[in-house]
């Protein structure tokens, strides 16, 4: 969208100044036979971009999308398949391939054919032609091959977008060393492969280089410390590896960093410091090592600092509570040892700290109770010892807290009834006791996992207040009792539908209510889970009703009876398990032949008969211990 923006902002400056400078000569007979070929190779233009091209008129006068200089040369060609603006939004898209003839337009200046989304084939070499060319947008479409090296003759060129399409192959280095008046270059989301080449250092006025998406190896060149200009840098999504060059702070200009999704080693240069403009900083997915330097305490404009699922270790540095201007901190997945430094309450601006799954432990400071902005706060995963959750974590106004596996023991506090929470994760603890009946007044929670803990009790009745509530996991606890209270919850539309639930490994008794396909809380349902419950009675046809329902774990629960056809009609499943049931009869052949099923399970229970022909790849042992069934895969049946 900002590349249009700008594009668009450009194109209609073109307009603006040819517009009242009228071309003193009729349209060049040499472009006009140029955009001609271009048109007659587009084999789809269902918005009619090109309809004014037409070979009586003249290109300079009529012509939409062209623009051309006093002397009758076109200079802009403009038919982008996205243009906005406040109030219109025009999306389409053209078929075809580019006409080499472009590269005939010798006072060419612009030329955007972004967002067509399937102009094909390769760029031609023709283009390289164009000497005058700045701007050159032919991003979002699919073209193919590799950058011709000829495009090194665009000595002019400001700005270049080749990004959203399956180009291939390595950049060539030459190409990279001409283009030394370039301010944007965009290259992502291809195939691109081999080297970043060194010449991109040679880049001295660019403000924006974006070559993430592709398949990028080798190391970030050291060179890349000359772009002292650069605002924008982002090589994510790549192969590469190495590690950070010191030469990075070099880049005192950079507000916006993206080395995420590499194989990028060794530590964190001490020279970051002199990133004094960086705003945005992920380097996340990697296998970056060693403690974080001090000097990050230097970064005194940064927002958001993204280091999670590294290897990271060694003491958070108290450094990082200077950078007062932070809003997101992401440093999970790492092995940060240690306490969470004081310095941290300075972090006024904090609304996001996500430091689980490291070895951090001792005591939380008492002071980040002040972090009035904080909304999450995700400390899973460390070995905290906690006990109990902080009395002082009720001045905080989180939406998100996530406290799983941090050593909390006994009974959920009260507190937590008169807050704002709306995802609360305290699953892998110790606690134990009754699911409170104060749990109802928790009426903002969406999320609520407290898995693998030792609660002991049946579901309050005010369990059906939480008309928000989405997402639910209790599995692997001593809660009993029928289970109607969840799946007769309430709902605020659009909002409230269960996404998911997972109640497996509990005692839960009773049988499963035949309306539960009706309820409205179950509507949208897309994850079922109930295994190792004590259950009697039948699977319910209204099962079936779950449209949207695509996994069904239901495991040695004692249900019986036969497996109703009406499974069938929740046409998403993709994984069904019944296995160690009592469940008898055939197999219907609906639920065997679910358009989407690639995991099903009915071993160890009563079935019988002929296993129904079916496509999906299922092993022998997914029909196992039904003594009564027989056919593919199993042995074939007896004749009578």
């Amino acid at each position: 969208m900002e590349i249009s923006w700008h594009t668009k902002t450009f194109s209609l400056l073109f307009f603006f100044i040819f517009s009242r400078l009228a071309p003193s000569k009729a349209c060049h007979p040499v472009d006009k036979e140029a955009l001609l070929d271009f048109k007659h190779r587009i084999t789809d233009d269902p918005s009619k971009l090109l309809l004014s091209w037409t070979a009586s008129s003249d290109c300079c006068a009529s012509w939409e999308g062209v623009a051309c200089d006093a002397s009758g040369r076109v200079v802009d060609v403009s038919r982008p398949g996205l243009v906005s603006d406040n109030d219109f939004v025009e999306d389409t898209y053209m078929s075809g391939t580019l006409s080499p003839s472009l590269g005939n337009l010798s006072s060419l200046q612009l030329l955007d054919l972004s967002n067509l989304k399937d102009l094909k084939g390769p760029i031609p070499q023709e283009l390289g032609k164009l000497s005058k060319l700045t701007h050159l947008f032919l991003n979002t479409n699919k073209l193919t091959g590799s950058i011709p090296i000829t495009l090194r003759y665009f000595s002019q060129l400001k700005k270049i977008y080749l990004s959203d399409n399956f180009l291939s192959g390595d950049v060539p280095p030459s190409v990279m060393k001409s283009w030394t008046s370039v301010s944007e270059l965009g290259l992502s989301g291809n195939a691109l492969s081999g080297s970043i080449p060194p010449p991109i250092g040679k880049l001295v006025m660019i403000t924006k280089l974006d070559l993430h998406g592709n398949n990028f190896t080798g190391s970030i060149p050291t060179s890349i410390g000359n772009l002292k200009n650069l605002k924008y840098l982002d090589l994510s999504e790549n192969q590469i590896a190495g590690s950070i060059p010191q030469s990075i702070g070099g880049l005192a200009a950079l507000e916006l960093l993206y080395l995420n999704q590499n194989h990028l080693t060794g530590r964190i240069p001490s020279t970051i410091s002199g990133l004094g403009s960086m705003i945005f900083c992920r380097l996340s997915e990697n296998r970056l090592s060693g403690s974080l330097p001090p000097s990050i305490g230097l970064l005194s404009k940064i927002q958001r600092l993204i280091l999670e699922n590294n290897k990271l270790t060694g003491k958070l540095p108290s450094a990082v509570g200077h950078l007062t201007t932070l809003t997101d901190i992401f440093f999970s997945n790492n092995y940060f040892t240690g306490q969470i430094p004081s310095s941290f309450v300075n972090l006024l601006n904090l609304q996001t700290l996500d430091l689980s799954r490291n070895r951090l432990s001792g005591q939380l400071p008492p002071q980040l109770g002040k972090l009035k902005s904080l909304q999450t706060l995700d400390l899973s995963y460390n070995p905290l010892g906690l006990v109990r959750i902080p009395d002082w974590f009720r001045e905080l106004r989180v939406f998100r807290l996530m406290l799983a596996k941090t050593g909390i023991e006994g009974e959920l506090p009260h507190w937590l009834s008169s807050s704002s929470i709306s995802q609360l994760d305290l699953s892998s603890n110790a606690l134990t006791g009754k699911l409170p009946w104060w749990i109802g007044n928790m009426t903002r929670l969406s999320f609520l996992n407290l898995s693998n803990n030792g609660f002991h009790s049946s579901i309050p009745v005010e369990f059906k207040n939480l008309s928000l509530l989405m997402d639910l996991d209790i599995h692997s606890n001593k809660f009993s009792g029928r289970l109607n209270v969840i799946f007769s919850k309430e709902v605020q539309d659009p909002l409230g539908h269960f996404n998911s639930i997972d109640l497996s490994s509990n005692i839960f008794t009773g049988p499963v209510d035949d309306d539960m396909g009706e309820r409205p809380a179950m509507a949208s349902i897309s994850s079922l889970i109930l295994s190792h419950n004590p259950f009697r009675g039948p699977l319910p046809k209204s099962v079936g009703k779950l449209r949207e329902l695509q996994v069904l774990k239901l495991v040695n629960t004692g249900l019986s009876g036969n497996i109703p056809v009406e499974l069938g009609d929740a046409r998403e499943l993709s994984t069904v398990l019944l296995s160690k049931n009592k469940f008898t009869g055939a197999i219907p052949e609906t639920v065997l032949n679910l358009k989407e099923l690639k995991q099903f399970d009915v071993s160890s229970n009563k079935l019988r008969g002929r296993i129904p022909p079916h496509k999906a790849i299922l092993p022998v042992s997914a029909f196992k211990n039904n003594p009564g069934l027989c056919g593919p895969p199993l042995p074939p049946c007896k004749r009578i």
